[in-house]
């Protein structure tokens, strides 16, 4: 039987665990290395997502996991 915490999302998309959101990039082989860095500084620098994980697979594709922790608003009223 699998917990929640040794299952890994497999699917690219959105999850929300705790205090983190996560973000999950499938980077094909074919993918240049100068091309993937420069989409992860993107989404650091823009959705201030931060690299939680990365995985290479035997064929050469990559799976990324992006965090970002989530800031829930407090009414003041």
């Amino acid at each position: 039987m699998e917990t929640s915490t040794t299952r890994r999302p497999a699917v690219q998309g959105w999850r929300a665990r705790g205090e983190y959101e996560y973000r999950v990039l499938t980077l094909d082989r074919g993918t240049r290395v100068n091309d993937a860095r420069r989409l992860l500084t993107e989404e650091a620098e823009y959705g201030r997502w931060e690299l939680a994980r990365t995985l290479v697979y035997a064929g050469g594709e990559r799976r990324v996991w992006l965090r970002r922790k989530i800031i829930r608003a407090v009414s003041t009223l």
